[in-house]
């Protein structure tokens, strides 16, 4: 089973109706050329790359650019479309006054199964005070974190607030919330291996950069900056497959990915054991990263 995720829907035909609202998700999201596609066509190109699952991610912009790029009722009305290959995730803008209300709703009554947060376009540090409520509520609820963490491609964000080593104190504070630092954190890998190393509670996902193709690229990441079998005998139980489609595409990742040569059971809890892991659906088979 693969599961990819990190998607952001934002060309999905059915929510892209509004031209208005369209432009607005080209020019915040940083991605000008593509065009709205069919979930029919979504599924087959899923089929395709033999992708069980995809996890959506929405980002509420709500004090900074009064918008959504994806909002959580619209992740809601995909994941109704397909929901035995959509899996939702909710975002909430912490800087709302409304923000818990936000997510209470969003766990509760639209059924979303995790949340995207993203410290560099919505503009906070992870380890800020005002996080408390939104942790303890994704606690409360037991779902999981995608942060973003290092470089993003996407207009106004700085990386300075999601550099790894923010994200330490939330993974000291908060041993039970599972949350995954995506991208691998790049630039700054040694960093967030340093975290997956030290905290169970801690994924990254392989939705990397590529400045030059996507297996060049890993094997200079995964063999030159990391040791070449760091990956195999350190952090097998932590790695989780993720695109950052519709930037990045399966059919360029998997087919690298797999070019690793990683042993068949690694592979396997890359492409989807993993992510059951981080989503709650099973158990770690080490009981020490339960």
């Amino acid at each position: 089973m693969i599961i990819d995720v990190h998607t952001h829907p934002i060309f999905y035909q059915a929510i892209s109706g509004d031209k208005q609202v369209l432009d607005y998700r080209k020019q915040q999201f940083g991605v000008f050329k593509q065009s709205p596609s069919p979930i029919e066509s979504v599924l087959q190109e899923m089929d395709y790359m033999q992708v069980s699952r995809s996890i959506l991610l929405p980002i509420d912009l709500t004090t900074q650019s009064s918008g959504w790029i994806v909002s959580n009722e619209e992740v809601r009305q995909l994941v109704e479309l397909a929901p035995d290959r959509f899996i939702g995730f909710a975002s909430v803008d912490p800087h709302r006054s409304d923000a818990l209300e936000v997510l209470d709703y969003a766990f509760r009554e639209l059924d979303l199964q995790g949340l995207k947060l993203h410290p560099s376009k919505q503009k906070f540090y992870p380890n800020d005070d005002k996080l408390k409520g939104i942790y303890e509520k994704c606690l409360e609820f037991n779902k999981p974190i995608m942060f973003h963490a290092g470089m993003s491609w996407e207009p106004d964000a700085p990386a300075k607030y999601s550099h790894p080593l923010h994200f330490e104190e939330v993974a000291i504070k908060y041993p039970e919330l599972r949350m995954c630092l995506a991208h691998f954190g790049w630039p700054w890998v040694h960093e967030t291996v340093m975290l997956l190393l030290k905290y169970p509670n801690v994924f990254t996902d392989t939705s990397l950069l590529h400045m030059d193709n996507a297996l060049d690229f890993f094997k200079q990441v995964f063999q030159v900056n990391m040791g070449p079998l760091w990956i195999e005998r350190n952090l097998n139980d932590k790695v989780m497959f993720g695109t950052n489609s519709p930037r990045f595409k399966a059919k360029r990742l998997l087919p690298a990915l797999k070019a690793m040569n990683f042993r068949t059971k690694t592979l396997q809890k890359i492409l989807g054991g993993n992510a059951q892991v981080f989503l709650g659906e099973r158990r770690n088979e080490r009981p020490w990263l339960n």
